[in-house]
């Protein structure tokens, strides 16, 4: 049986609005930044799979999330990869919180053009007892500043559907799937809008 989910948050605590004054910033480098759980973070791979100078996550999905354990039971098998931009969560810290920064420069997420791609697959036994195989891929992006929200879905300025609201700020504008159990195979939404990144950075 496949599980599709759609728990894409990044382990870390909220960071409150940066400020642009703070000139300087603090790169992972120094030693003195902190994760949510108050470990100083590194460079490199650290032993839960996340990589917060690359900007990416590669281990098993329980792993991406803390206080997992009473839940994530019948996830446990399923690999996961992670990748994000700057704005989503940055490898650095400029609002001088001693956490990586969240949107820097933005007062929310919307507008900023973060954006986050979650990609998961795992085997399983089928009811004839035969090994298969799924994997999802999903995009998500935040919503442009004159975007408009409405029946969970985020529209463009023109009215273009952009796609579906995740996370507030968020829209889903991808998703592809393939399940060798089910013969499930290729895209399963596209944005009428745009999938590209480039299409919801700021300057655009």
């Amino acid at each position: 049986m496949k599980k599709i989910l759609q728990f894409f948050l990044l382990i870390l605590a909220s960071i409150p609005l940066a400020s642009m004054a703070f000139a300087e910033c603090t790169a992972i480098q120094s030693g003195t930044l902190l994760a949510s759980d108050g470990s100083v973070i590194q460079t490199g791979f650290n032993v839960k799979g996340y990589n917060y100078q690359a900007r990416i996550f590669n281990g098993e999905y329980c792993d991406a999330f803390d206080n997992s354990a009473l839940w994530c039971e019948p996830y446990k098998n399923i690999e996961l990869t992670m990748k994000w931009n700057d704005t989503w969560l940055s490898n650095q810290d400029c609002n001088g919180d001693g956490k990586l920064d969240r949107h820097y420069g933005y007062a929310s997420y919307i507008g900023s053009g973060a954006w986050l791609t979650n990609h998961q697959k795992e085997t399983y036994i089928d009811t004839q007892g035969k090994k298969q195989k799924w994997e999802y891929f999903v995009k998500i992006v935040a919503a442009p500043a004159n975007a408009t929200k409405a029946g969970g879905v985020w529209y463009s300025a023109d009215g273009t559907e952009i796609g579906e609201v995740i996370f507030e700020e968020f829209a889903i504008v991808q998703q592809v799937l393939q399940d060798t159990g089910e013969g499930s195979h290729g895209i399963m939404y596209v944005s009428p809008y745009s999938s590209g990144f480039g299409k919801y950075s700021p300057q655009n």
